[in-house]
């Protein structure tokens, strides 16, 4: 594997597009495409469909944006890979609270508590969909 160009955007979701642009014209044998922000996903997709390149490079995404699960969808993004926000935020508020109330055994001896990503392909994408739908409600 090659790592052909790293590009950043300031959180300039316009900058995030014309950096894809720019990206695939500069080397044509592009063959994958990583965004690691949430709205990369729907900026990597739209730029691809500008150029009429969706389907023909690979798309790999970080968190669950729309646009991102539409492209999972539609075949034009591969996968994204998420963590599960609302037990990011039940667990961290459960922790605090007791925390505050005197209990200091909520936080690990390392300091860190992990919460467990996925990845979610088509093959995933409505159980997930689901998932979030019932967590919303």
């Amino acid at each position: 594997m090659i790592v052909g160009d790293t590009r950043t955007d300031e959180a300039d979701h316009g900058k995030a597009k014309s950096n894809v642009a720019d990206a695939i014209v500069k080397d044509p044998d592009v063959a994958c495409l990583v965004g690691i922000w949430s709205y990369n996903g729907p900026a990597i997709r739209d730029a691809l469909k500008d150029a009429g390149k969706l389907g023909k490079i690979k798309v790999v995404c970080f968190d669950e944006e729309p646009g991102t699960l539409d492209g999972i969808k539609d075949g034009s993004i591969s996968a994204t890979i998420v963590q599960h926000p609302y037990l990011f935020g039940k667990e961290a508020v459960e922790m605090m609270a007791k925390y505050i109330r005197g209990d200091k055994t909520v936080v690990p001896a390392d300091k860190l508590k992990i919460i467990p990503t996925r990845i979610i392909t088509s093959s995933n994408l409505g159980e997930f969909q689901a998932t979030l739908a019932k967590e919303r409600s």
